[in-house]
């Protein structure tokens, strides 16, 4: 066809198709646009933010729709899901096995439908490396495109292809790096850094943190002497002071490396007790706040024309009861910081507000979760809202203000399975969840030791 002799009328039906495919394609774009994964701990950047919009304002009385109900085994490690694909990890214990042996597993779901779609499996071994919880793998998995990265709660590092399941490389921290795994096992997910894998290895003596190639699995390069234990933290990278900033919190010390060659840029020693660094180093401005269970929390303040940090305060209590603390106590909770506000859950569950500046505490609250020890809650922000996920199996949408806790809603999400723990009765009596789900596509999707559930979260589906 002659477009350039094209009658009057055929101009009129080509602009109408013309206008017809460029809305399609805005429309195709804004959605793209506000559709959003979760790849990896805590999210994009690992900041526990959510941007999507068209989310429920309340729930409804008959809970969340279901989009799929899937079958997996035990663990704790929260899925993570990107390009159509939800990833977990779970646990099968060898069932004539006595010494805790058994088998580690990747799968694959299809987002939509929840169909399987491949797994990878690996032998492991928990009792003979003293993990205690022997529930299963604790690290959320990391997607970067084409790849998924995995570790295993004794420390098998794998790189699998996100389309098959194939192996695509693989490390043992214990066989490469002369690891001695933690107490409770590795918790650490590997963080993506342009063509590098950072890992919390725990190698001994000088490679708590190493760098490997993402593509081929060779390392790059070690960091930071291994000082008792490897630590729980998850490393992340901030900017500040001009540079970019990976942040490792570990037993002994907070540290800020060079993400590219390892090198330290400054180091602020500080005990933790029984190597329980759990909670994910956050930023907020010039604010750098880690804390834990028996020292409550450190305050740095970072530089803003170089890459060095000053101590601001630090907790003072040895104490884990709340009623011998007026700071904050966080241990599987990554706390909140918000202009010059700290809202964080402490030793027993309680939820605190705190004053950034001096770490004095302005209010606590009872409602939020348990009052139980290692009471906790994951808390991810939404626009001016939280959406948080208690050890108890409600997901809530709430506020967090100078002046205190504000509920909007609350709804089952799913049944906590897995036991608290060992010790005195008073301490451990319940079951929980104390996996962190995955915020995407406008839904949000959670697992037990029993299953894995996708729930709509779009208000266009209520």
């Amino acid at each position: 066809m002659d477009w350039g002799v094209m009658r009057p009328a055929g101009r009129g039906v080509y602009r109408y198709v013309l206008l017809a495919f460029v809305m399609a394609a805005v429309v195709w774009s804004v959605q793209a646009v506000s559709a959003e994964d979760w790849a990896q701990w805590r999210g994009a950047d690992r900041l526990a933010v959510w941007h999507e919009t068209g989310i429920v304002d309340s729930f409804p009385d008959a809970g969340l729709k279901v989009a799929w109900r899937a079958p997996i085994r035990s663990g704790w490690a929260g899925p993570a899901v990107a390009g159509g694909r939800v990833f977990v990890l779970d646990w099968l214990e060898d069932p004539e096995s006595r010494t805790l042996d058994g088998t580690e597993r990747l799968v694959a779901l299809d987002e939509e439908t929840g169909e399987e779609l491949w797994t990878h499996e690996w032998p492991t071994s928990y009792r003979m490396l003293q993990v205690s919880y022997a529930i299963g793998p604790r690290a959320t998995p990391t997607v970067d495109g084409d790849r998924v990265y995995v570790v295993g709660a004794a420390g098998d590092l794998r790189c699998v292809d996100a389309a098959t399941g194939e192996l695509v490389w693989s490390k043992s921290y214990i066989d490469d790096y002369d690891t001695s795994v933690a107490t409770w096992g590795v918790s650490s997910a590997p963080l993506v850094d342009g063509d590098r894998l950072i890992s919390i290895v725990g190698g001994e003596p000088d490679a708590l943190v190493v760098a490997f190639d993402k593509h081929t699995g060779a390392e790059l390069w070690r960091a930071l002497d291994v000082v008792g234990e490897m630590g729980y933290g998850q490393p992340v990278i901030y900017e500040a002071g001009g540079v970019r900033q990976l942040i490792i919190w570990h037993p002994a010390a907070l540290a800020s490396l060079n993400p590219e060659t390892g090198a330290v840029y400054w180091e602020e020693p500080w005990e933790v007790g029984m190597g329980i660094s759990v909670a994910t180093p956050v930023k907020e401005d010039n604010y750098l706040l880690v804390s834990q269970f028996y020292n409550g929390s450190l305050m740095m303040r970072l530089d803003t024309d170089r890459p060095s940090a000053t101590m601001l305060w630090k907790g003072a209590s040895r104490s884990e009861m709340p009623d011998e603390t007026d700071g904050l106590h966080a241990l599987l909770t990554t706390p909140i910081v918000s202009g010059d506000h700290i809202y964080g859950v402490g030793s027993y569950g309680e939820l605190r507000g705190l004053d950034a500046r001096t770490g004095e505490r302005q209010w606590m609250s009872g409602d939020m979760t348990a009052q139980a020890r290692w009471g906790a809650a994951y808390m991810v922000r939404n626009g001016d809202r939280y959406f948080v996920a208690n050890d108890d199996g409600y997901l809530i949408i709430a506020r967090f203000t100078p002046e205190g806790y504000v509920e909007l809603d609350r709804t089952m999400l799913l049944e906590p399975t897995s036991s608290a723990g060992y010790g005195p009765q008073r301490f451990f009596d319940r079951t929980v969840n104390w996996s962190h789900p995955a915020f995407a596509n406008r839904h949000v999707v959670q697992r037990n030791d029993n299953e894995v559930v996708r729930f709509s979260l779009d208000a266009a589906d209520y």
